[in-house]
């Protein structure tokens, strides 16, 4: 053993990193303010929070295609809360 502490996780890519493009995005201080907080309790940036939100979204509505689903980011699943 090196000393070293351990990596708590790895992540995987599922696939190709999909074309990114930029896009100006007008929030309300109030809707900033928790998905920054909510991207803090993620470890995530507040960028890569909005875009797993979004995509959750239009997973669960099925307005993603299925290539897009499969080429998915890696971040893990988001906790049911109908329980």
């Amino acid at each position: 053993m090196t000393g070293e502490a351990p990596v708590p996780f790895t992540l995987i890519r599922a696939g190709p990193v999909s074309e990114r493009k930029a896009y100006p995005l007008r929030l309300g201080s109030d809707v900033m303010t928790a998905m920054q907080r909510w991207a803090d309790e993620d470890l995530r940036s507040l960028n890569a929070q909005i875009e797993y939100v979004l995509r959750e979204a239009l997973r669960g509505n099925r307005r993603l295609g299925k290539s897009t689903e499969t080429s998915d980011r890696s971040t893990p699943s988001m906790p049911d809360n109908d329980s």
